[in-house]
């Protein structure tokens, strides 16, 4: 009975968040900020309008500014941090 239930709260765990960004600071030790743009629509307007939000992300790849990355949620790391780098998609020029 127990181990159907702790099989069930496996299943209904929910998907990490993830986003792609580009570094925009990595002045600390094995953090990185990366600035995620998303585009939504005005809710009374209706225009599109570009949204900047900086992730404080833990980064074991060495990113560097300019970077474009992916970010996956990840637990509370520190005050700031709760994102993880995953991987680099494009290293900057």
């Amino acid at each position: 009975m127990a181990d159907e239930q702790a099989g069930a709260d496996v299943g209904a765990r929910r998907q990490r968040k993830v986003r792609e960004g580009t570094v925009v600071s990595d002045a600390m030790t094995r953090t990185v900020v990366v600035a995620v743009v998303e585009r939504v629509r005005h809710a009374r307007y209706g225009k599109t309008v570009q949204r900047t939000t900086k992730l404080y992300a833990h980064d074991e790849l060495a990113a560097k500014v300019g970077d474009r990355v992916r970010v996956t949620e990840t637990r509370p790391l520190s005050k700031l941090k709760r994102w993880r780098v995953t991987e680099v998609l494009e290293r900057a020029r």
